[in-house]
């Protein structure tokens, strides 16, 4: 069993910063690449930012330098710094992460199961 446990959501003013975690725990082998999504009233989810093992990053045009991931692979956690909040980042954030349960398995895609992050005065 792998579970993806998000934390670190809420309301914030615009402007204002949020910092999200999101830990892996259970039968990991290894992490590839982990990331974040977001999902907005009425839209589908979108690609918020993704970083590889090396630390490589992608991120969204509508998010690029403002937030950052990061990852910390001994602890099986990714973060989201998100700073300079804008009223449209509201949404409920997923992280993702691509895992091997065990050394010759397929890897597969786990889901945390989402935080709401709100931006508004």
């Amino acid at each position: 069993q792998v579970q993806l446990v998000e934390s670190g959501g809420g309301l914030v003013q615009p402007g204002g910063s949020l910092r999200l975690s999101c830990a892996a725990s259970g039968s990991i082998f290894s992490i590839n690449a982990m990331g974040w999504y977001r999902q907005a009233p009425g839209k589908q989810r979108e690609l918020v930012a993704t970083i590889t093992t090396d630390s490589s990053t992608n991120y969204a045009d509508s998010v690029k330098g403002r937030f950052i991931i990061s990852r910390d692979n001994a602890k099986n956690t990714v973060y989201l710094q998100m700073n300079s909040l804008k009223p449209e980042d509201t949404a409920v954030y997923y992280c993702n992460a691509n895992i091997r349960k065990f050394k010759y398995t397929r890897e597969f895609d786990a889901w945390g199961q989402g935080t709401q992050v709100t931006v508004s005065s």
